[in-house]
């Protein structure tokens, strides 16, 4: 973990030098304000990792307010990163190919900033508008599988709301609001309800505005890694204490014997010392005669999933990139990085999720509630 945190340290910090000596070195006003100019970047470069280690010790509206600013400027380095490569790029060419002369390039640099200014304002913004506009992705199922005297089943699946400095109250409300509309059967969630450090949360108390009192079936989760993160300990109670129940590599049987298994995630070792049963091991609890559901946070290792006969596996985790071109990204780390896959008789579906991490701005995918309307039936 420590030579991760300095590899990650490492690369922010270069991502940092390398804006700001663009932007000294495109503006001679900032060439003349020198001193304003590297302590304003220098505050913005480094707010929201203080803002992290200020918030551990105790949270504040004042972190809240130091996370956004943080999480905005993490979303400006990405889209100033990459317009500046493309205008590097682009006066490379221009320059071997004698277009441009030295005399043309202060101007050229100039252009360069100011266009990547406004091109990353404005998909900040519009990415942060499409951020709060959460949507009902709905899918329809057929397991061909009995489970007794229930034909259908409408299961409403939430991950990653990251309820914390920048999700909070308005957001979770939404959600239930959300959740009653569409009047499920059951609520799951996929893990990092809680984004980190648990002291935002519990200063508004954030979680009592979740609710779906209707949910005959209930309200079940798994942890993720940012529960471990934060400290499992901490964030697995007081998710609990609000009526959800939290599986831990554990399988439950619901009404017309259908089974439910939550896994621990995969990364509760590294955060939390908390090592995860096989799915081999959890397998062996459930009749897979009957309909066999499983909640995994993070989707990896998919042919295990299609080997132990799962029905359906619900997970989330890759927020389908957040913000462009992330995505392209989580396509390649992912073998289903989003939506829905059916392999065999195994249906896959990974959420983007309904909140976010760092930056309010999605500008790559959608917030999301999933309904699965499931239809059971026997095996022809």
């Amino acid at each position: 973990m420590a030579v991760f945190f300095i590899v990650v340290l490492t690369i922010y910090t270069l991502l940092n030098l390398y804006l700001f000596f663009k932007g000294y070195n495109a503006i001679p006003a900032l060439q003349a304000n020198k001193l304003l100019y590297s302590l304003i970047f220098i505050f913005l470069s480094a707010i929201f990792i203080v803002a992290k280690i200020i918030e551990a010790r105790h949270s504040s509206i004042i972190t809240d307010i130091l996370n956004i600013i943080g999480g905005f400027w993490l979303a400006f380095m990405l889209y100033g990163f990459i317009f500046f490569i493309l205008s590097d790029i682009t006066l490379l060419i221009l320059k071997l190919t004698g277009i441009i002369g030295s005399d043309s390039i202060p101007v050229f640099r100039k252009w360069s900033f100011l266009v990547t200014a406004g091109l990353s304002a404005l998909l900040i913004s519009a990415g942060f508008i499409n951020a709060v506009m959460p949507v009902v992705r709905e899918y329809n199922i057929k397991i061909d599988k009995p489970a007794g005297d229930i034909k259908t089943m409408r299961i409403a699946a939430v991950s990653d709301i990251h309820l914390g400095s920048i999700i909070r109250k308005r957001s979770i409300k939404k959600l239930s609001s959300m959740l009653k509309e569409i009047n499920p059967d059951m609520v799951l969630l996929l893990g990092d309800i809680i984004d980190g450090e648990i002291g935002p949360v519990l200063r508004g108390d954030l979680l009592q505005y979740f609710a779906c009192p209707k949910c005959r079936e209930g309200m079940y989760a798994i942890a993720g890694n940012h529960e471990y993160i934060g400290g499992g300990s901490r964030t697995i109670p007081y998710i609990e204490s609000k009526g959800i129940r939290v599986l831990k590599d554990e399988m439950i049987t619901l009404d017309g014997g259908i089974q439910l298994i939550g896994r621990v995630d995969k990364d509760a070792s590294r955060f939390y010392g908390k090592s995860r049963k096989p799915l081999e091991e959890l397998i062996k609890l459930a009749d897979t005669t009957k309909p066999v559901i499983l909640m995994d946070h993070q989707p990896f290792h998919l042919e295990e999933t299609v080997k132990y006969g799962i029905d359906l596996q619900l997970s989330g985790h890759t927020h389908n990139g957040q913000m462009w071109p992330l995505n392209y990204i989580t396509g390649l780390i992912y073998d289903v990085s989003y939506g829905y896959v059916r392999r065999g008789n195994t249906n896959i579906i990974v959420s983007s999720g309904y909140g976010l991490w760092g930056p309010r701005v999605r500008s790559g995918s959608r917030s999301e509630v999933l309904l699965i309307n499931i239809t059971f039936g026997d095996q022809k």
